[in-house]
């Protein structure tokens, strides 16, 4: 069944591949955003220029009325409450993208399900992504779905307080990277293109309408073995230095959101929720693999860059050195 199908936003790291399975499977796709990314749209898609604070633009483009609404650029309630205002009346369905940060630190059991409670107490952004489902789910006018990707990659590389390139132009300078606690807590990353295929599956569901979703690899990793992976797709070794999370947060208060709301936490996920619904599905277990297109970004935006000054974040030699410092007698 083809579906008129509009995305606000992608050309992004997860909406991309999303827009590219849904033209493969036959939906008529509009795209809407701002048209900052030079991202490489599949022929067929329709691509509107436009910003959510127009008003009159956005109302307009709603009115066109769509089978699927893929919305991946609402961070707050504000914003989460004028979609309702605008596309009630006006799409079947409103796939809302939140985060699976929202679910409950630490998590009362080793692998997360759906029924995870979402209490974040420690993160402003999981915070205000709780806020837009509840409003969402208050309101009954629009029919919706949710769905909570996990840590996600495509074009940037996995990294536990910092940007994924910093990481990568330190590794490359030989200089330590930091991981909090001892490197081993388990952590799921999914390849954009795998959640895409369930993603698509949610399309004109009826059983998806009301629900919250998931959508993750079954596999962890942890950080240690991340980060030499990306080291060995780099051509270099990883100088991995530990660190407690609560020391981390001493020095820079602002790690506390990512990290405590977020990445010290084991992440393992129970995707038996949407596979039912969107059907079966796998993703690429193979670290290297998994990590191979994001280290293949990082490597062109480097080479891009060539000589240009670069952030190495200079907080983390302070840290390392402080840290080596202790074990010295």
């Amino acid at each position: 069944m083809s579906l008129n199908v509009l995305f606000v936003g992608g050309t992004g790291q997860i909406s991309l591949p999303c827009v590219e399975k849904a033209v493969e499977a036959g939906h008529r796709v509009t795209v809407f955003n701002r048209g900052r990314a030079d991202a490489g749209l599949p022929a067929g898609v329709t691509s509107i220029v436009g910003d959510m604070k127009d008003a009159a633009a956005y109302g307009a483009l709603a009115r066109q009325s769509f089978d699927v609404v893929c919305q991946f650029m609402v961070f707050t309630p504000e914003e989460m409450a004028t979609d309702i205002a605008t596309f009630t009346g006006h799409a079947g369905q409103y796939i809302f993208i939140s985060s699976a940060s929202v679910y409950e630190k630490p998590a009362r059991h080793y692998v997360i399900t759906e029924k995870t409670p979402a209490v974040n107490p420690f993160w402003p952004y999981s915070q205000r992504k709780i806020a837009c489902e509840n409003l969402l789910k208050a309101q009954d006018q629009l029919p919706w779905t949710i769905v909570r990707p996990s840590h996600t990659v495509r074009n940037g590389l996995p990294s536990m307080m910092n940007d994924g390139d910093t990481t990568a132009y330190r590794m490359l300078a030989g200089l330590p990277v930091i991981v909090c606690g001892d490197g081993t807590t388990p952590w799921t990353l999914t390849r954009s293109v795998d959640l895409a295929v369930p993603f698509i599956g949610l399309f004109g569901k009826e059983a998806a309408l009301g629900e919250d979703f998931h959508i993750t690899s079954d596999k962890g990793y942890g950080w240690d073995q991340i980060y030499r992976a990306i080291a060995a797709g780099l051509g270099v070794e990883a100088k991995i230095v530990h660190v407690p999370t609560d020391t981390l947060i001493r020095y820079n208060p602002e790690w506390e959101g990512p990290l405590m709301g977020d990445k010290t936490w084991a992440a393992l996920f129970d995707n038996a929720k949407v596979k039912r619904v969107a059907g079966d599905f796998t993703c690429s277990e193979n670290i290297d693999e998994v990590l191979a297109e994001s280290i293949a970004h990082v490597k062109r935006r480097i080479a891009a860059n060539a000589g240009k000054p670069v952030d190495l974040n200079p907080i983390m030699d302070r840290i390392a050195s402080e840290q080596a410092a202790l074990g010295q007698g």
